[in-house]
């Protein structure tokens, strides 16, 4: 939950996280720095309350701070500790930044396996420590969970929440409520979801919020735990990063611009996918011979600090590259809601589609972004393409100002404004 004011705003993930604390498995959260993990687990201590937990049972821990890290550094005295304190009760321990402990999975293993009755609640903000210190040490003894940066939904509750309910309103709304709504779709898609800069009314502030996330960022992460020498080509390598959202990486062509070796430019990709900095989405093929090429696609998981990278933190209307934010904001709301992989279509007759969302043994959805204000149901020829060879049931067009339907063959394609973009993953 996020505290805004006198507004108590609870996270999506909330209340499913606070129900895995009734199972003996370890819950682990990870998501970027600066989220609201620490948050979240300090608003645990809630619903365990409601349930006669009391106070001195639930004991917290930052691993950031050195004075907290002392008591992990040894596994027997922290047994020690816990059996100092266990009685007739569980105890629950929640360790935010659980990573920083030395061998944290094999730590942790080792303590779940005596079968103490101890209740752990883990938070991680690096997936690529997590998955070789935590994740894969705990096979079969814990639980994940993923905290993102607010979704629009999640903010919007923050900011005017009277609003929530019209996201999902199958009607026609009013102009101005429309026009309420795009307002604050304009500023989200410029700052993003990291609540201490969304929450904020200041853009002086705001301005400072994105500076210390993005410093704290390379700081702690790079340059301290991940021990990244040559920041300032990692730097520069975000900052391209920033500029080619929604279009393809070439890791060749980056090598060159930034003077480093390609395994240099794919190890230092790697780490910003596992820090949650960006994602890459593949190409979705069939037939192997007539799609084109095995190069990804880049988005940014926030648009602020996509923008912030970029240098750029001009209005929505001001922007030159409102197809391109546009575009990153839907990948990202989507990627906040759902494990869905995401592709991309494109042939060697230029046909493209932005995004195929493709479910576990789903069909794939397509989806076409268009940052202009339609003003009637239009299908583009690649559109289309994709629709006469795989002829799918669903698809989606999102816009800036057309809503409804239009039947092509076998295919309903609904034309979405962004803030509707939940209703894709409705069956």
């Amino acid at each position: 939950m996020l505290e805004n004011n006198k507004n108590l705003v609870q996270r999506d993930v909330f209340l499913e996280i606070a129900k895995h604390l009734e199972t003996k498995e370890i819950t682990l959260i990870i998501g970027p720095r600066q989220v609201g993990k620490t948050t979240l687990i300090s608003q645990l201590k809630d619903p365990l309350s409601q349930k006669g937990v009391a106070e001195g049972r639930i004991f917290s821990f930052n691993l950031d701070l050195v004075t907290d890290r002392k008591l992990f550094a040894n596994q027997t005295e922290f047994i020690e500790f816990l059996k100092e304190r266990i009685g007739q009760e569980k105890l629950f321990v929640l360790v935010d930044e659980a990573q920083r402990v030395g061998n944290a999975g094999i730590f942790f293993k080792g303590i779940y396996d005596l079968g103490l009755p101890v209740k752990f609640v883990l938070t991680g903000s690096s997936a690529l420590e997590i998955k070789s210190k935590i994740h894969e040490p705990l096979t079969g003894r814990k639980r994940l969970f993923y905290l993102y940066p607010m979704s629009f939904e999640e903010y919007l509750s923050a900011k005017d929440s009277s609003l929530v309910d019209f996201l999902k309103v199958e009607k026609e709304l009013a102009r101005y409520t429309k026009e309420r709504l795009f307002e604050h779709l304009y500023q989200f898609i410029v700052w993003g979801g990291y609540p201490k800069i969304a929450l904020e009314g200041n853009r002086e502030t705001k301005e400072q919020f994105l500076k210390e996330v993005y410093s704290s960022y390379i700081e702690r992460d790079i340059i301290g735990f991940l021990e990244i020498k040559n920041t300032t080509a990692f730097t520069k390598l975000v900052a391209i990063l920033a500029s080619q959202i929604g279009q393809l990486v070439n890791t060749q062509e980056l090598s060159s611009t930034l003077n480093v070796e390609r395994k240099t430019v794919e190890k230092y990709l790697e780490v910003l996918e596992k820090t949650f900095i960006i994602e890459m989405v593949s190409p979705f093929f069939r037939n192997v011979r007539k799609e084109l090429t095995k190069m990804p696609k880049v988005y940014f998981l926030d648009a602020g600090l996509r923008n912030f990278a970029l240098g750029d933190l001009k209005g929505f209307e001001e922007r030159h590259d409102k197809g391109a934010i546009v575009e990153n904001f839907l990948f990202s709301e989507l990627r906040k809601r759902t494990d869905a992989k995401f592709h991309f279509w494109r042939t060697k007759e230029k046909a493209e589609v932005d995004f195929v969302l493709e479910h576990r043994f789903g069909e794939p959805i397509p989806i076409e972004v268009k940052a202009t204000r339609l003003k009637s149901p239009e299908i583009s020829r690649s559109f289309r393409s994709f629709l006469n060879t795989y002829k799918p049931k669903r698809a989606f067009v999102v816009n800036l100002g057309f809503q409804g339907s239009r039947k092509i063959e076998s295919t309903n394609v609904e034309f979405l404004l962004p803030y509707e973009i939940s209703k894709v993953l409705l069956n």
